[in-house]
């Protein structure tokens, strides 16, 4: 998969929208394309455009449970006399014809008889003795009418090619009777985390082990997006393991996912074993947490090269990470449309010094105990601190040199954008 990005390092810290913005520019979206049945269309990509194949509504129909009528037939009656039920429409029933001087009883969903020009809801309705329709307030035609193709008309543009198939998507597909879309192939991605103190979780731990987290995390981030994961596991902290593994990685997936090995200590090889194999486009990125983050690539042919994408290895650095670069990236390479962030202002619960050199990400929670919005610090902010990221409603972003003022208001970003 070609990056389309140029060869060179950034120098410095990059900007973490001008690193976003990058690694958008960057994908390629994938090509490959296959059938889903509906039920297993949810989350993905669709890969053409799809064009209504019936007229939605496909007759008129009833909006309300009333009572389908002429408005002139009701008007035309002598006073007091109303109108006689000579109809009964039920939903799925086929299209009738009201006879004259008369009304039906009408359910919601079901087709308007052909010479009825209104239906008035039961709740504006009574009935005399003998049955006859009295009908109370302002009557208008063609009030509570749903008419033929007022939604959509046949051969009308109804999904766009790129769409993310929702619940709602997948109900409007439905309700056209389609039972299976194309759709994009799921991207391919291989994951593995580096680093000699690394142990999977259930393992019995000596002192110095640290349990994995990152990957258990990434499975789930990258399953939520719809990938395959070929899950490489711990490699050892020396470049021959990683050569192998990237090896691997570059034969088997479309892109690849690491973390940990990223930064500049003698102990980090990712950098220089991806430099041997292929190249960086960028690494450092001026946020806090998530300095390390670095995009590259594995190969030397432009058409065949593999995107890599490595996080550091403190855990909510490489969520956030993962949350505000990798995902857009992930969502361009499906051929999604990728959302721009959602931000809105909030005030602040708390006072601290800014940051220095880089914006800063404050995991925070929302206290609505006032009526309106108050960011709270969740925890501790330590890159390391896993417990205040999953109390965390979202980022609380500090820009440098900027000191948070207890009610002023800053930019909040919520974390439940990243869901999928």
């Amino acid at each position: 998969m070609n990056c389309q990005c140029a060869d060179i390092v950034t120098p410095g810290l990059l900007d973490l929208f001008a690193a976003r913005r990058r690694l958008i520019d960057a994908a390629t979206p994938l090509s490959g394309v296959e059938t889903a049945p509906l039920e297993q269309a949810p989350g993905r990509v669709l890969a053409e455009a799809v064009v209504a194949p019936l007229d939605m509504p496909g007759v008129d129909n009833s909006a309300m449970d009333g009572y389908a009528l002429r408005l002139a037939d009701y008007q035309g009656v002598p006073p007091g006399e109303g109108l006689p039920i000579l109809q009964r429409v039920p939903a799925g029933a086929g299209v009738m014809l009201l006879p004259p001087g008369g009304c039906a009883r009408i359910f919601t969903g079901a087709p308007v008889p052909m010479g009825a020009d209104i239906v008035v809801p039961q709740e504006r309705v009574t009935l005399d003795q003998r049955g006859h329709v009295h009908l109370e307030g302002n009557l208008v035609v063609g009030a509570n009418i749903r008419r033929q193709g007022e939604e959509t008309r046949a051969g009308a543009p109804l999904l766009e090619a790129g769409e993310y198939l929702t619940a709602a998507s997948i109900a409007l597909l439905a309700s056209h009777g389609i039972s299976a879309v194309p759709v994009k192939r799921r991207l391919r991605v291989a994951l593995l985390s580096t680093g000699d103190e690394l142990i999977a979780p259930g393992a019995e731990r000596s002192p110095g082990q640290v349990y994995d987290s990152n990957r258990a995390m990434l499975n789930v981030l990258l399953a939520q997006a719809q990938c395959d994961v070929l899950d490489l596991g711990v490699i050892a902290d020396s470049p021959q393991p990683l050569h192998q593994a990237f090896d691997h990685a570059q034969t088997m997936a479309d892109v690849v996912v690491c973390t940990g090995g990223v930064s500049v200590g003698e102990e980090d090889h990712v950098r220089p074993v991806i430099e041997q194999r292929g190249g960086l486009h960028f690494h450092g990125v001026a946020m806090k947490p998530g300095k390390p983050f670095a995009f590259g690539y594995l190969g030397s042919a432009p058409s065949s090269t593999t995107p890599l994408i490595a996080l550091p290895g403190n855990p909510v650095a490489s969520l956030v990470g993962w949350q505000l670069l990798a995902l857009p990236f992930i969502h361009a390479l499906q051929g999604r449309e990728v959302a721009a962030l959602q931000c809105f202002p909030v005030k602040a619960g708390f006072s601290q010094r800014g940051p220095q050199g880089r914006s800063e990400l404050l995991r925070v929670a929302l206290d609505w105990s006032s009526g309106a919005p108050v960011a709270q610090l969740a925890g501790g902010q330590g890159s390391h601190m896993l417990s205040a990221a999953s109390q965390a409603d979202g980022y609380l972003m500090i820009t440098p040199a900027t000191d948070v003022a207890e009610g002023s208001t800053y930019h909040y970003y919520p974390i439940n954008q990243f869901a999928a």
